[in-house]
């Protein structure tokens, strides 16, 4: 798997977008309509503040996720999504991951995000990736739970990241393990 920055209106984002859409709209009570949503304008997901990230799997996209600015030590995550063939692989770990190291190089401390309640696996996944529940922060009609994690720095945060990716993975702004970490490849 590889999972690397797109602009949100390339076409993989745009397609992950759509079945994301689609599979909310299956699944939610009373379906999901996204212009009802607290939905930010795909501009949001651009550097400088914000990142839109693009999960490909044999070279064909697979998942997605964006953050934005909340406040200026507050990243926002929104539209994470894996594909149902594609779940069950731990795909979302390292998306949700790889979303939390992108915060941090952008200068955030903090990871907020909602779902909903038919959402269980989101909710099991943030929870078990150290999100805490915390009173609504946004009015988002779909929302039921909302979560935050506060992001440390330091100097193990990018060999943390690295270390929830497989063999052949690649995060652009990770720099390679070396010999004297942990599962390092040696000389990269």
């Amino acid at each position: 798997m590889a999972i690397a920055p797109e602009p949100a209106t390339s076409a993989a984002a745009q397609y992950c977008l759509g079945e994301y859409y689609r599979e909310l709209g299956d699944r939610f009570d009373g379906g999901f309509d996204p212009e009802l949503s607290l939905f930010p304008s795909l501009d949001e997901f651009a550097p400088p503040r914000g990142v839109f990230l693009v999960a490909r799997l044999d070279g064909q996209p697979v998942g997605c996720g964006g953050l934005k600015p909340i406040s200026a030590d507050a990243a926002y995550l929104k539209r994470m999504w894996i594909a149902p063939d594609a779940r069950g692989l731990g795909l979302a770990r390292r998306l949700l991951s790889a979303l939390e190291e992108q915060a941090r190089l952008l200068g955030y401390s903090v990871m907020r995000l909602e779902t909903n309640k038919t959402l269980v696996e989101a909710q099991q996944l943030y929870r078990s990736s150290g999100y805490c529940e915390t009173p609504p922060f946004n009015d988002e009609p779909y929302a039921h739970y909302w979560f935050e994690k506060a992001l440390h720095g330091g100097k193990g945060r990018a060999t943390a990241a690295r270390a929830a990716l497989m063999p052949g993975e690649s995060v652009p702004g990770l720099p390679l393990r070396t010999q004297a970490e942990p599962g390092g490849r040696g000389g990269n």
